[in-house]
C-alpha cells in the first residue's frame, strides 16, 4: 500500500538501521542518511546554510508539524528573471521564523529517535506539496508525484511480461548506455523484457564519459539532473563537475544490475526492419571489427546528440602541424602548459575550457565569432554549503524534496522570458520580458567589463538572448580574458596555415596548438547510423532529408518499434534539465511495448496524421520563442533554418503529451 503521493510505509535507511525497503529495488545506496548526534549550535549553524523552502516541507512531513507550513512562510516563488530570487523569495522575516521553526523540530527529531512516521496523512503530503507549488494540485499530482518519488518509484512499468505475454519471446536493442541508456536498460529490466545494451565507448556515461576536457561541469542545477528512481542527496556542488555525474551514472548502473546487460567497444553500424517478421536486424561492430547481425523485436536509441565532434569549416583545416584538440575528444594529457595556444569558439565548452587551463599556457587566444549570452551565476563553481550538505545526508527525504524544489521552479522556468511580442519592435529582442532579460544580463556584464570597455563591446551579443544557448557566468570568462597574456580575438578566421590562424585582417597569428571548442553535429541525428524501415526507405535520406522530424520526439512514421530518446524538438532550453525529457520518452516507450505485448501484436508504427498535427504544433511553438524567431543560426537549428532541437513549451506540456500511450495514434501489425 501506499499514498497518492508515493509515501513510504516504512522509513528510509538510516546508518545502523537494517531496512532498505524504502528505496526502488538495487537503488538502496541512494536513500542512505546518517543518524543526527550534533549539538544544538550545530545543528543552528546548518539550518543558516539550508534551502528553507524544501527543508520545511521535509520537516513537517517526517514530524507531523503543520506549523512548518503556515501561509506567512509559504515561498512566493517570484518568477524566474536574471538570477533565481534566494529562499523562493521568502521575505526577511520569514526566512528568521522558519529557521527558528527549522532548528527546534531538528532538535526535537533528534532527541527523540528519530522516527519517521510510517504512514503520513495524505492530507499532511497535500499540504506539504501545496507549501512548495502554485497551481490545481489535482491536475499538477501526477508529474508532481512521479518527481517526488520519495519510496515508489512512479515510472516504473505498470505491466511485466510475465502478467502480459507469459508465453511471449521479445528482445529489445538498446542503442547506447549514457544517461537515456541506463534510463531504458533500468525500465526493460524491471518489465522483464529481454534486452541487449550497445555502448560504442569502454565505459557508461556517454557525454560525461566522453567529454572530460578541463573544467567540464554541468549548467543546469545538480539535484534536478539526476534519475527519479536514483535520486543522489548529496551533490557536492549546486552544479558538479565532470568526474561527479560519471560516478553517480556509474553508481546507477552497477547498483541496477544493468552493466552485465552492456556490450562496450560495440557500435551499431545500420538496422533495417523485416516487414515480413516485424524484427529489427542489427549491424553489429565490436572492437575487432567484426560485424555480427542481431535481431529484436524493438529498438530504443539512447545515442545523444551531443556525441560526434563538429569542427569548423575553415580553409587549411587539415595543414596545421602543431597539436590539433576537440573539446569532445580531449587527450588524456594534452601538454599545453607553458605554450601558445589558440581556442576557436566561445560556447559552452570554451566557456568552460578558457579558465581552467589560461593560467598553464604562455599565450591564449580566443577566437571569437558571436559573444554568447552570459547568464549571471554567482556560485556556479562553489561547493555546496557545509551546514547543507550536513542536512541533506542527515535529514531522512531532504535531498528529495530539494530535487522535488528545484524540478517545480525549473517546470516554467525563464521560458517566459524568450516568448514572442507580435508588436514588439525592438531589433534585439523579442518580447518586453525578453528585453528585461537583456538589460539584466547587461547590467551584470556592465558589471564584469566596466573596467574595460574594449572588452565589454566584443562580449555584448548583438542578438536576443535565448536566440542561441546562455551561458552560466560566475565572472571567470572576464577574469580570463583581462589577463595580460589572454587576447580576445574578433577578426574572423580566413585560414588555418601550418604554423597557425590566419584572420580575416590578414595577421598571422603562431600557435603551438588549436583548440577547437566548436560543439557537435547536433542535428545529425541517430548518424552515422543506416537506419531503413518499411519499403526499403533510409531515415536519413529518404524521410528525414536534413530536416528531422518524430512524433513527440520519439516515433517516426515507417519505422516500426523504434523508439527514439533526445529525438528532433526535445531539447529544453531554459527551462529544467535533459533527464526529465529523455525519463518521459523511455516511459512513453515501455508504455508503448506494453501495449503491444498485452494486444498480441507484432509490431506498431506511427500513423502520418498525428505526426504532421505534432510537428505543426511545435514548429508555430518554436516561431513564438526566441530562438525559432531570431535570424540567427545556432545547433538549434539545422540546415533549412528550422529550429530541430528545442522544445517550445514547459515541462507540464511534454509531461501530458507522453504520460499515456494512445493506440489510435498508431497502426498495428499482428
Amino acid at each position: 500500500m501506499r499514498t497518492s503521493w508515493g509515501i513510504p510505509m516504512m522509513q528510509p535507511q538510516v546508518a545502523g538501521d537494517s531496512q532498505d525497503s524504502a528505496a526502488p529495488e538495487g537503488m538502496a545506496r541512494f536513500s542512505h542518511v546518517e543518524k543526527i548526534d550534533a549539538n544544538d549550535e550545530f545543528i543552528r549553524n546548518a539550518v543558516d546554510q539550508a534551502d528553507l523552502p524544501a527543508l520545511m516541507a521535509t520537516l513537517a512531513m517526517i514530524t507531523g508539524d503543520t506549523a512548518m507550513l503556515a501561509p506567512d512562510l509559504k515561498p512566493p516563488t517570484p518568477p524566474m528573471m536574471t538570477v533565481i530570487a534566494p529562499q523562493g523569495g521568502m521575505p526577511k522575516e520569514a526566512q528568521e521564523e522558519a529557521r527558528r521553526l527549522a532548528v527546534a523540530a531538528l532538535i526535537k527529531f533528534r532527541d527523540s529517535g528519530q522516527q519517521v512516521q510510517a504512514t503520513p496523512p495524505q492530507a499532511l503530503i497535500d499540504q506539504c506539496v501545496a507549501y512548495l507549488v502554485r497551481g490545481d494540485l489535482d491536475e499538477l499530482r501526477p508529474l508532481l508525484e512521479h518527481e517526488l518519488g520519495i519510496t515508489r518509484d512512479m515510472g516504473a512499468p505498470a505491466w511485466t511480461l510475465g502478467d502480459v505475454a507469459p508465453n511471449a519471446s521479445f528482445r529489445v536493442a538498446v542503442i547506447g548506455a549514457g544517461v537515456s541508456g541506463i534510463a531504458a536498460a533500468y525500465r526493460l529490466q524491471q518489465s522483464g523484457v529481454d534486452f541487449s545494451v550497445y555502448e560504442k565507448n569502454d565505459e557508461v556515461g556517454g557525454v560525461w564519459w566522453e567529454n572530460r576536457y578541463p573544467g567540464c561541469r554541468l549548467d543546469t542545477p545538480n539535484f534536478a539532473y539526476s534519475l527519479s528512481f536514483a535520486q543522489k542527496p548529496d551533490w557536492p556542488q549546486q552544479f558538479s563537475r565532470q568526474p561527479e555525474i560519471h560516478a553517480y551514472l556509474a553508481t546507477v548502473a552497477g547498483s541496477a544490475g544493468i552493466r552485465s546487460k552492456i556490450r562496450f567497444n560495440t557500435e551499431v553500424d545500420a538496422m533495417k526492419f523485416d516487414q515480413a517478421r516485424s524484427c529489427w536486424t542489427l549491424s553489429v561492430r565490436d572492437a575487432s571489427g567484426a560485424v555480427t547481425q542481431e535481431e529484436f523485436n524493438a529498438v530504443i536509441t539512447a545515442v545523444g546528440i551531443l556525441s560526434r565532434p563538429s569542427f569548423p569549416d575553415i580553409p587549411g583545416l587539415g595543414s596545421f602541424k602543431g597539436q590539433v584538440i576537440h573539446s569532445g575528444k580531449w587527450p588524456q594529457d594534452p601538454q599545453l602548459a607553458g605554450k601558445r595556444v589558440a581556442m576557436v569558439g566561445t560556447g559552452a565548452s570554451a566557456f568552460q575550457i578558457g579558465p581552467s587551463i589560461a593560467d598553464s599556457v604562455s599565450q591564449f587566444t580566443v577566437f571569437q565569432r558571436n559573444p554568447p549570452w552570459m547568464l549571471p551565476t554567482p556560485t556556479y563553481h562553489d561547493d555546496i554549503r557545509p551546514g547543507m550538505l550536513w542536512l541533506l545526508r542527515h535529514v531522512p527525504f531532504y535531498g528529495r524534496w530539494f530535487r522535488f524544489w528545484q524540478f517545480w521552479i525549473a517546470v516554467e522556468g525563464r521560458l517566459p522570458l524568450t516568448e514572442v511580442e507580435d508588436d514588439w519592435d525592438h531589433p534585439i529582442s523579442v518580447g518586453r520580458a525578453n528585453e528585461e532579460l537583456r538589460q539584466g544580463c547587461l547590467a551584470w556584464m556592465a558589471g564584469q567589463y566596466g573596467d574595460r570597455p574594449d572588452l565589454l563591446a566584443k562580449v555584448t551579443p548583438d542578438y536576443p538572448p535565448a536566440a542561441k544557448r546562455m551561458l552560466r557566468d560566475n565572472g571567470a570568462w572576464a577574469a580570463m580574458l583581462k589577463k595580460p597574456h589572454v587576447e580576445l580575438n574578433t577578426t574572423g578566421i580566413e585560414q588555418i596555415t601550418a604554423t597557425g590562424i590566419k584572420t580575416k585582417d590578414g595577421a598571422l597569428h603562431e600557435f603551438d596548438a588549436i583548440v577547437f571548442a566548436t560543439g557537435f553535429k547536433a542535428s545529425d541525428f541517430l548518424a552515422p547510423m543506416t537506419i531503413t524501415g518499411r519499403d526499403g526507405r533510409e531515415l536519413h535520406r529518404d524521410c528525414w532529408a536534413g530536416d528531422c522530424r518524430a512524433y513527440l520526439g520519439i516515433t517516426v512514421p515507417g519505422f516500426p518499434n523504434l523508439f527514439m530518446t533526445g529525438g528532433p524538438n526535445t531539447a529544453v532550453v531554459i527551462n529544467g534539465s535533459a533527464i526529465f525529457s529523455s525519463e518521459c520518452q523511455v516511459e512513453y516507450a515501455m508504455r508503448a511495448i506494453g501495449h503491444l505485448l498485452a494486444s498480441g501484436n507484432k509490431a506498431l508504427d506511427c500513423k502520418a496524421q498525428p505526426f504532421t498535427d505534432y510537428n505543426t504544433w511545435v514548429d508555430a511553438g518554436n516561431l513564438k520563442r526566441a530562438w525559432g524567431a531570431a535570424r540567427t543560426t545556432s545547433w538549434y537549428k539545422n540546415s533549412k533554418g528550422r529550429a530541430a532541437q528545442t522544445w517550445p513549451y514547459s515541462l507540464m506540456d511534454y509531461w501530458n503529451i507522453t504520460a499515456s500511450f494512445k493506440p489510435a495514434d498508431y497502426e498495428f501489425t499482428r
